[in-house]
């Protein structure tokens, strides 16, 4: 019989006729740059082939049962949005929080202000701007927190509300990792674009990166091996002795998921475990350095998973060589984002016979997303919702609410639903722009939002169930779905499209200037841009 909690702003729910007195664990796994099309629940006639072309080929659809069942058991959200590219979308789901008061308008384009030493940089933590984030709020309920694989986000690590981490890997300025050489060096003067493969000594022509998935960079952050402080990982006898070419970035972000899961419980402690994969990343394909070169390559080789209809299984990588020259003996797939969110799929799997194992399965929650749209496609695009438009699945046993869920969400959603879930009222003088989902999932409620929000800098995308405009200020009849999901049409005449769409257009004008403050309000409160600064209005498409 299913447990439910007490859920703050959401009254006693009960399920089953029985109310539990434990707080349900909950996991985020927060994948990267990937649409919701690329989800195959989500029926779109086209997805993205290993070369980042559309493509509608069956080889290159991603397969994904446990997901699926998961969709199906669960909900998964017809349209949810983030924002199109990866900093704000990342500040979004910490914080419930919009730019116009975070100040993360774009990837490279954040708003100046004070750290929590008082100076002034170039980019204003978000933990300043918003003291109360999705961290804090599992904290202050009592949790264990764990924050687990990409970062991006400025300041402190552990000021964002995370007992332990581990970071794969930690910032392009951590150039001193004794224990694997997949990284580069920029080359001083030499573009954007121009970096050494560290590994090889060659210069290539690819961003700044370290290795995330093969031979990763990774960080731990006061793990019981290294109390107290961050350590660069393997840090251990046994560990450095496994560690090489072979080990797979995220396997090791999900191996110590599962211990901090495992201590927890063995304290009596709920888990709150924030998983930001970078599956679905594109990435430099240190295995293969010369592959058609960057970006023909976009997504590199994932480790094999096999579903037999009950389980997987997988095969165990083997990888030798050096300086570039890998044999992987066969036992890594092609390139290709299907190969990654299959993998994402077997992660999937595993997180839920791990639950199994400790008995917790019937009270832990699982939400699935992305941050933004993929590589290729929509990523930093404000066309339509090519960019913004994210898979989003949700369990958590008890909930109402089963299989496709037609309403509108915003990841800024997550970090109230969230602090219902485990019981902490956010302050009613504390502002969020994300609406709690629990209302929605565990009554028969039919509706969550009027309508969603979106921006890339001052790119303004909103949306509700009838119209939607984009960044590029196109408005489009979003009332009927296309097979691809974005082929909706644009609307010239407004006097031929029905009442109901042009009273939806008049409430969205009316809404969007709350957000729209770029220009205006930019930065910190009180705080101007650099003096060499100019904001980017030949950069962006929308301009004041």
């Amino acid at each position: 019989m299913y447990k439910t909690w007490l859920l703050t702003g959401a009254a006693l729910l009960f399920a089953g006729g029985v109310l539990a007195d434990t707080k349900p664990n909950i996991i985020i796994y927060f994948a990267d740059d990937i649409s919701a099309r690329e989800f195959p629940v989500y029926g779109s006639s086209v997805w993205m082939a290993p070369d980042a072309t559309n493509t509608s080929d069956p080889k290159y659809r991603a397969k994904t049962p446990v997901i699926d069942k998961l969709a199906e058991e669960g909900c998964w959200i017809e349209t949810a949005w983030a924002s199109v590219v990866c900093n704000p979308s990342r500040a979004m789901m910490m914080s419930g929080r919009y730019a116009y008061m975070t100040k993360w308008w774009n990837n490279g384009d954040r708003g100046r202000g004070h750290d929590e030493n008082g100076k002034l940089q170039n980019t204003w933590p978000v933990y300043m701007s918003s003291p109360l984030l999705i961290g804090h709020v599992v904290q202050k309920a009592g949790y264990g927190t764990f924050w687990s694989g990409k970062t991006q986000m400025a300041g402190s690590y552990a000021r964002h509300g995370f007992d332990e981490g581990c970071y794969t890997p930690g910032g392009l300025s951590d150039t001193d990792n004794p224990y694997t050489d997949f990284k580069h060096k920029p080359v001083k003067g030499g573009g954007k674009h121009a970096v050494i493969n560290v590994d090889t000594g060659k210069q290539v022509e690819t961003y700044w990166q370290h290795g995330w998935y093969w031979y990763p960079h990774v960080k731990l952050m006061n793990h019981p091996t290294a109390p107290g402080k961050t350590a660069w990982w393997p840090n251990t006898p046994e560990a450095q002795k496994n560690f090489g070419p072979g080990t797979y970035g995220p396997d090791v972000e999900l191996d110590f998921c599962f211990d901090f899961m495992e201590r927890k419980h063995a304290e009596g402690k709920p888990f709150f475990v924030y998983h930001t994969t970078h599956l679905g990343h594109d990435a430099f394909n240190w295995l293969d350095p010369e592959y058609k070169k960057w970006p023909k390559s976009k997504w590199p080789n994932a480790p094999i998973v096999k579903w037999d209809g009950s389980r997987y299984t997988r095969v165990q990588p083997r990888i030798t060589g050096d300086n570039g020259e890998y044999d992987t003996h066969g036992t890594v797939t092609g390139p290709g984002i299907h190969n990654h969110i299959n993998y994402i799929d077997y992660q999937i799997w595993l997180y839920q016979q791990k639950l199994e194992k400790m008995g917790i399965a019937d009270n832990t929650v699982i939400i699935i997303c992305a941050d933004n749209g993929t590589s290729g496609y929509g990523k930093s695009m404000s066309v339509v919702q090519k960019g913004c438009h994210i898979p989003m699945i949700i369990y958590a046993p008890g909930m109402k609410k089963h299989g496709k869920q037609e309403i509108l969400m915003s990841v800024a959603d997550v970090m109230p639903t969230v602090a219902d879930l485990v019981g902490y009222k956010i302050p009613d003088d504390y502002k969020i722009d994300g609406k709690s989902m629990v209302p929605f999932l565990f009554s028969n409620q039919q509706e969550h939002r009027d309508w969603i929000y979106s921006y890339r800098g001052p790119e303004q995308m909103i949306r509700g169930t009838k119209v939607l405009k984009d960044g590029t200020g196109k408005w489009f009849d979003v009332s009927q779905d296309p097979d691809d999901l974005i082929s909706f049409d644009v609307i010239r005449n407004w006097g031929s499209v029905p009442e109901i769409h042009r009273e939806e257009f008049e409430k969205l004008q009316q809404v969007l200037p709350q957000y729209d403050r770029y220009f205006e309000e930019r930065n910190e409160p009180g705080v101007s841009d650099a003096p060499n600064f100019k904001p980017k209005k030949k950069y962006y498409r929308t301009k004041k």
